[in-house]
C-alpha cells in the first residue's frame, strides 16, 4: 500500500514538472512584439517589400492593397537609395489591448544618414504579432496622402578661362530644338523633312522621338540641342510650323574650332568609365571630360551634384525638410592662353594643315596653342549624328589630329641647336671655316653617290654666321661630324630628348634616332640640318629655343596662370655658345640675304630661324610631302612683352610661297598687333 502511494505521489510529481517545462517552453517560445519589428527591417534592407505586406495586419491589408503597398514603398526607398537600415533603443509598451513599439531608426541615404524616431503599433492575431501599417513608418511625418521626393540639386562644372579671365568653356544656355506634334500641321511628313535636313539628321530618328509612348498632340518632344547663337538656324527652324525652341542647359565652347584641340569637350560618361568612377560620384547621366584640358582637368572641374530629400503635400508645397547634401562646384581653372592670339593664329591658318605654339620665353607662359584644320567642340556636346562623326573621322585632312602634341621632322630650324651643341662642347668654333664650295659636298668617296645639298650658294666664309644666315645644309652637316655622335647625341639627350616633357597633355617625345644612337656618318651628318630621324615636338622646341633667350636655361612649358615659373633644364648650352646663336639668328632676320629677312619689322629686334623638312621615305619618295617651318622670339627690354613662335604648315610643295615664307606673314601680322 505504501509502495501503491509512493508511486502515485511520483507520478504527481512528475506531471507537474512537465507542465511546468512545457509551460516554460510555450512561453519562452511564445511571439514576441520586438520580432516583427526586426522581420520588418531585415526585409527592408532586403527590397522584399512582398514580404512585408505578409507582416501586415488584417486592417491595414483591407486599407492597403497589396499592389499600392509594394508600389509605395519601393518608390520611396529605393528613390532615396535606402540601405544600411537600423533600429536601435527598442522599448515595448503594453497599454490594455494595445502594443506600441518604440526605436529609432537610421538608414543610409542619396543624401546621407537619415536618423528618427518612430513608433509601431502591432496587434496579436492567430498567436503572431502584426503591424498595423501606415506611412509614417516609413517615415513619421509621412501622411498617406503625401509623397516623399527627392531633389538634384546640380552642381556646376568648373569654367576654364583664359588668361584675361574670358571662358573658354563654361556651364551656359543652349537652345533644345523640339517638336510639338499636334501642330505640325497637314504636311507633316514634308515639315519633318525640312526639321531633319536642317538639323542633318534623319527622319527616322525623328518620327522614332515622336512615336514614344509619352508623346501626346501637345508635348514638346525634344529633337537637338543646337547652339544658342546660331541664329540662322533658328529663324530657318522657326518657319516651320510644329518647332519650339526652348533654353537648356549646356557646356559652351566660346572659341569652337580655335581651340578645340587644346580644350577638347565634354559627353555622357560611357558603361565603362562609369565602372571605373562609380565610387567618385558619378552615374549613368555624368557628363565627363573625353579629351583635351576638359579630360586632363576632370577631376578638378568635375562638380558633385547635391539632393534634398523632402516631403510635399497634395498642393505641391514642401511640408518637411528630411535631409539635404549641399552640391560642389567645380573648379576654374584659369589658362595662360590669350584668345585674341588664338583665334588670330588659328583663323591665319584653318585652312592649312599645320600648327602654332606661341611662349612668353622667359615665363614660359603659352599664349596659344593652335593645331588645323580643326572640329567644333560644340558639336559633341550638342549632339553628333553618325554621319558627322563619320565624316570628321574619315577627312583626308584628319581635323580630329591634334599636331602640337605630335613630333616632326624639324628641317632647319634644327640648326642652332645642332650649332648650340658644337660650341658648348667646344667641338666647334665661330669663327672656323670649313671647307667646301658650290651646293654639293660628301665627305669622301665612302659615300657613294650620297651627298649633302644645300639651297644656294654664297661668296662669304663658311662658318657658322654665313651658315645659319643661308641655312647652309652643307656648313651644319660637317658641324655634326666635327661635334661627333656620342657629343651630339648627348647635347641632345641634355636638353630632353627621348624624355617626356612634364605638360598636362601628353605629348610626343623628341627623338634623335629610331635606336639609341646615330649609327652611322650619313645619319649625324643629316642630322645636323634637321633630318636623319630627328623629330621634335613643337613645345619641346619652344622650350629649347628658350634657352637663346635665356642665357642657356630652358623654361618650362605651363598651361595654367597661377603655375610657378621653372626651369625645365639648366645650363643646357653655354652663355657664350647662346650669344653667338642668338645673334646669328638675330641676322638671319635683319641681314638683306637672310632667309627670313621678310619678317623684319622696323625699330624691333627679332631672332628667327626658316626650315623647311623633307619627309621623302627615299630618294626616290614623290609622295610623303614637305613641312614648312618658321620659329623666332622677340628680344625687347621688358621680358614681359617677348614672344616666342614656333609654326608649322605641311604640304609646301603645293604652295607657291613656300612653308617659311607662307608662315612669316602672319607671324608678322601677330607681332605688329602686338606691339601696338
Amino acid at each position: 500500500m505504501k509502495n501503491k502511494k509512493g508511486i502515485i505521489i511520483i507520478l504527481i510529481l512528475l506531471i507537474i514538472t512537465i507542465t511546468i517545462i512545457a509551460t516554460i517552453c510555450v512561453i519562452k517560445n511564445a511571439p514576441k512584439p520586438e520580432e516583427v519589428l526586426n522581420s520588418y527591417i531585415d526585409n527592408l534592407n532586403s527590397k522584399n517589400y512582398e514580404a512585408i505586406y505578409e507582416l501586415l495586419s488584417n486592417s491595414s491589408k483591407s486599407t492597403y492593397s497589396k499592389e499600392d503597398f509594394i508600389t509605395r514603398n519601393e518608390n520611396i526607398h529605393e528613390g532615396i537609395e535606402a540601405f544600411n537600415i537600423k533600429v536601435s533603443e527598442i522599448n515595448v509598451e503594453k497599454q490594455n489591448n494595445k502594443i506600441e513599439i518604440k526605436y529609432k531608426q537610421s538608414m543610409n541615404t542619396v543624401a546621407g544618414n537619415i536618423e528618427f524616431s518612430n513608433t509601431m503599433d502591432v496587434v496579436k492575431e492567430d498567436k503572431q504579432y502584426k503591424i498595423n501599417w501606415n506611412s509614417s513608418l516609413i517615415y513619421p511625418d509621412l501622411k498617406d496622402d503625401y509623397k516623399l521626393r527627392v531633389k538634384t540639386l546640380k552642381g556646376k562644372r568648373g569654367a576654364i578661362l583664359d588668361k584675361n579671365g574670358n571662358e573658354l568653356a563654361y556651364d551656359g544656355t543652349i537652345s533644345s530644338v523640339g517638336i510639338v506634334p499636334g501642330k505640325l500641321g497637314e504636311n507633316r511628313e514634308s515639315n519633318i523633312q525640312k526639321i531633319a535636313q536642317l538639323l542633318e539628321i534623319s527622319t527616322d530618328y525623328i518620327n522614332t522621338q515622336l512615336g514614344a509612348s509619352y508623346v501626346k498632340d501637345d508635348t514638346f518632344v525634344p529633337i537637338k540641342k543646337i547652339s544658342k547663337t546660331n541664329e540662322t538656324l533658328k529663324t530657318s527652324l522657326l518657319q516651320i510650323p510644329g518647332i519650339m525652341i526652348n533654353d537648356a542647359e549646356g557646356r559652351v565652347y566660346t572659341l569652337g574650332e580655335e581651340a578645340a584641340h587644346l580644350i577638347g569637350y565634354v559627353q555622357n560618361i560611357n558603361a565603362e568609365e562609369l565602372e571605373k568612377k562609380q565610387d567618385a560620384g558619378y552615374n549613368a547621366n555624368s557628363l565627363i571630360g573625353k579629351t583635351g584640358l576638359e579630360a586632363v582637368y576632370e577631376d578638378r572641374l568635375k562638380a558633385t551634384d547635391g539632393v534634398k530629400i523632402y516631403l510635399e503635400d497634395q498642393e505641391g508645397n514642401m511640408v518637411k525638410q528630411i535631409a539635404m547634401q549641399e552640391q560642389k562646384n567645380g573648379e576654374d581653372i584659369t589658362l595662360t592662353i590669350d584668345s585674341n592670339i588664338q583665334k588670330q593664329l588659328y583663323n591665319e591658318l584653318k585652312n592649312d594643315k599645320g600648327l602654332f605654339v606661341v611662349m612668353q620665353p622667359q615665363t614660359g607662359k603659352l599664349l596659344a596653342l593652335v593645331s588645323t584644320p580643326s572640329y567644333n567642340s560644340n558639336d559633341f556636346t550638342l549632339g553628333m549624328t553618325n554621319e558627322k562623326w563619320e565624316s570628321l573621322n574619315n577627312d583626308k585632312n584628319k581635323p580630329l589630329f591634334n599636331r602640337f602634341i605630335q613630333s616632326y621632322c624639324p628641317g632647319s630650324t634644327f640648326k642652332p641647336i645642332t650649332g648650340a651643341i658644337g660650341l658648348t662642347t667646344e667641338k666647334l668654333s665661330a669663327d672656323e671655316e670649313l671647307n667646301y664650295t658650290g651646293t654639293r659636298w660628301q665627305k669622301d668617296s665612302s659615300w657613294g653617290d650620297y651627298s649633302i645639298t644645300t639651297l644656294t650658294a654664297y661668296s662669304g666664309k663658311k662658318n657658322l654666321l654665313n651658315g645659319m644666315i643661308h641655312s647652309d645644309n652643307i656648313y651644319f652637316a660637317q658641324a655634326a661630324l666635327k661635334i661627333g655622335s656620342s657629343a651630339f647625341t648627348e647635347g641632345l639627350r641634355k636638353i630632353g630628348f627621348g624624355e617626356n616633357i612634364d605638360f598636362p597633355l601628353s605629348l610626343t617625345k623628341s627623338q634623335f634616332s629610331n635606336s639609341d644612337t646615330i649609327e652611322n656618318e650619313g645619319k649625324l651628318a643629316n642630322s645636323g640640318y634637321g633630318q636623319g630621324d630627328i623629330l621634335v615636338n613643337p613645345i619641346h622646341m619652344a622650350s629649347i629655343y628658350s634657352a637663346f633667350a635665356n642665357d642657356g636655361n630652358m623654361v618650362k612649358p605651363i598651361i595654367e596662370e597661377n603655375q610657378d615659373i621653372e626651369i625645365l633644364k639648366q645650363n643646357v648650352f653655354s652663355k657664350e655658345a647662346v650669344d653667338i646663336i642668338k645673334q646669328a639668328l638675330i641676322q638671319v632676320v635683319e641681314n638683306p640675304e637672310g632667309t627670313a629677312n621678310d619678317m623684319k619689322i622696323s625699330g624691333k629686334t627679332i631672332a628667327g630661324k626658316t626650315g623647311t623638312a623633307e619627309l621623302k621615305k627615299s630618294r626616290d619618295d614623290t609622295e610623303s610631302g614637305t613641312l614648312g617651318w618658321f620659329n623666332c622670339f622677340t628680344i625687347e627690354d621688358d621680358e614681359n612683352k617677348n614672344l616666342l613662335v614656333i609654326s608649322m604648315v605641311e604640304n609646301i610643295q603645293d604652295n607657291r610661297d613656300g612653308g617659311s615664307h607662307y608662315l612669316i606673314p602672319k607671324i608678322k601680322k601677330l607681332l605688329i598687333n602686338s606691339y601696338k
